[in-house]
C-alpha cells in the first residue's frame, strides 16, 4: 500500500470523527464515534492482510489518549478480504459499542512502583508484605518488568511458573508467584488498566514437596527436650503438644491462656517483632491443652516477672517479643547438636503435632480446626507423615501415661481390638 493510500485511509478515518458533531467549530472528542477501521496489504512473501483503527489508551501517567492501532490478519493466501473484513469487525464491535477498556502501555515494573507497592502492598499484613517484595524483587520484575502490562499472555505466564519449577524452586514458592502475579495484574485490571486477568487461566501442576519436613519420633522428640534449657524447651513443648506456630506462640498473652481451663486462644502473632492478627480465619481458634502442657506453663508462669493479661508469654526482660530466628538459629540448633538430631525448625514440631494426630485415628476435620487449616487437603497433604510401628507404640503409650482413662484401641496380633473400659 502506497503512502499515499495509507494517508488517505487515516484522513478517512478522521473524518468519520468529525460527523459524529461539532460543537461551535470544535470536534466534540467527549462522544463515543463508530469506526469502520482500515483494511490494506502488506508485505510480499508472504503478503498478509493489516487491519487499523483508532484506539484509546491509558498512558503511564494515568491520562488517555488516542492511537492508531493495526494487527496482523493473517496471510492473504489464508483469507479472502471478505474473511479479512469480519476479523476486523470484530475487533472494532466492542470499541464502537463503548465496551472496551482503554489499553494501557504502563509497564509492569512502573505499575508495581508507582501503584501496587505504595497502594496495596501497605494493606497486606506484615508478613505478607515482606514475601510480596521479595518475590517482585527477587523473580517478577526482573522477568516481567520492562513488558507492557496489556502484552503478558496466559501462556507466557504458564511457561514462566513451570521454568521455576524445572529450576528447582518448591511447588508452594512457585504457586506463591503465581498468586502475586495475579494478585497484580487483577489490581490493574479492577483499575481500568486491563480488561481481563491473564493469570487467571494458569493452572498449577500436581503439588509435589521439593523438600517435606518430618516428623520427630517420641523418643526423638524426648531426647530434644532433655538438651534444652529455658524458655525454649517449654516453647517446644507448646509447638509439639498443641501445634501452635513459632509466631503464634511468640505473640501469645497471659491473657489468653486460661490454665484452670486448660486452653489457649489463638488470637495475634507475630513475626519479626511486629504483631498482626493469625494467618487466616481458621487459624484464629481456640486450642485445648495437654496436662503437661499446662504444667509446663505453670512452671514457665512462676518464672515470669510479668504475667499481667497484656503480657507476653515468651518475652525479653522488657516485655519485647523473642526472635524466632535467633531461638532457632541458636537454641534449636544447639539442642539439636546435643541430643544427636538431625537440625530442625520450628515447622518440624508443628508437623509432629499432626501426624501423631493421624496415628491416633483423630478424625481429619478435627486434625484440620486443632491445626487451625483453611483447607483439610493442607493437613492430609502437608502434615501428616506415615510412622513406624515402633513410633506408634510409643505415642501409645504416651497416650497411656497422659490419659490413663481413655481405653486402648490398637489392634493385637490376633486383629482384634484389645483395650480397657473408661473409668467412670
Amino acid at each position: 500500500m502506497s503512502s499515499l493510500q495509507t494517508l488517505d485511509c487515516e484522513v478517512k478515518m478522521i473524518g468519520d470523527a468529525r460527523k459524529t458533531g461539532r460543537a461551535n467549530g470544535k470536534v466534540n472528542m467527549a462522544r463515543r464515534r463508530h469506526q469502520i477501521g482500515c483494511l490494506f496489504v502488506r508485505g510480499k512473501r508472504p503478503k498478509v492482510w493489516v487491519a487499523r483503527w483508532r484506539e484509546r489508551v491509558l498512558t503511564s501517567r494515568g491520562s488517555m489518549s488516542t492511537i492508531l492501532r493495526s494487527e496482523v490478519l493473517g496471510t492473504v493466501r489464508e483469507l479472502s478480504k471478505r474473511q479479512a473484513q469480519n476479523l476486523l469487525e470484530d475487533r472494532l464491535r466492542p470499541v464502537n459499542r463503548g465496551r472496551a477498556v482503554p489499553r494501557s502501555n504502563i509497564s509492569f515494573r512502573r505499575f508495581v512502583e508507582d501503584e501496587f507497592r505504595p497502594l496495596v502492598l501497605p494493606t497486606l499484613k506484615f508478613a505478607t508484605r515482606e514475601i510480596y517484595s521479595l518475590l517482585l524483587d527477587k523473580h517478577l520484575l526482573p522477568r516481567f518488568g520492562e513488558e507492557c502490562i496489556a502484552d503478558i499472555a496466559t501462556p507466557e505466564v504458564q511457561r514462566f511458573v513451570l521454568e521455576k519449577l524445572k529450576q528447582g524452586y518448591a511447588w508452594e514458592t512457585a504457586s506463591h508467584m503465581r498468586h502475586l502475579l495475579s494478585k497484580v495484574l487483577g489490581t490493574a485490571k479492577d483499575w481500568r488498566y486491563l480488561a481481563d486477568n491473564p493469570v487467571l487461566g494458569v493452572e498449577m501442576p500436581e503439588r509435589k514437596l521439593k523438600r517435606p519436613h518430618k516428623a520427630l519420633s517420641i523418643e526423638e522428640a524426648q531426647m530434644l527436650l532433655s538438651k534444652m534449657n529455658e524458655p525454649e524447651r517449654t516453647i517446644t513443648i507448646v509447638a509439639t503438644l498443641a501445634g501452635l506456630r513459632i509466631g503464634e506462640i511468640l505473640g501469645l498473652r497471659w491473657g489468653r491462656v486460661h490454665l484452670d481451663q486448660c486452653t489457649l486462644e489463638v488470637e495475634e502473632t507475630c513475626y519479626k517483632g511486629v504483631f498482626g492478627t493469625p494467618k487466616s480465619k481458621a487459624s484464629r481458634r481456640g486450642t485445648p491443652l495437654a496436662p503437661v502442657v499446662v504444667q509446663a506453663l505453670d512452671t514457665h508462669r512462676l518464672r515470669c516477672k510479668d504475667t499481667s493479661a497484656n503480657a507476653l508469654v515468651f518475652s525479653k526482660g522488657d516485655n519485647e517479643p523473642l526472635s524466632a530466628d535467633n531461638l532457632r538459629k541458636k537454641r534449636l540448633a544447639s539442642a539439636c547438636r546435643r541430643a544427636g538430631l538431625r537440625r530442625i525448625d520450628w515447622h518440624t514440631l508443628r508437623h509432629t503435632y499432626s501426624t501423631l494426630l493421624h496415628d491416633l485415628g483423630t478424625p481429619i476435620r478435627v486434625q484440620q480446626t486443632l491445626l487451625g487449616h483453611s483447607s483439610a487437603a493442607t493437613t492430609m497433604d502437608v502434615y501428616t507423615h506415615p510412622v513406624s510401628a515402633s513410633e506408634r507404640d510409643a505415642v501409645s503409650r504416651l497416650g497411656e501415661v497422659l490419659f490413663p482413662t481413655v481405653p486402648n484401641l490398637h489392634h493385637n496380633a490376633a486383629g482384634t481390638e484389645t483395650g480397657s473400659t473408661l473409668t467412670q
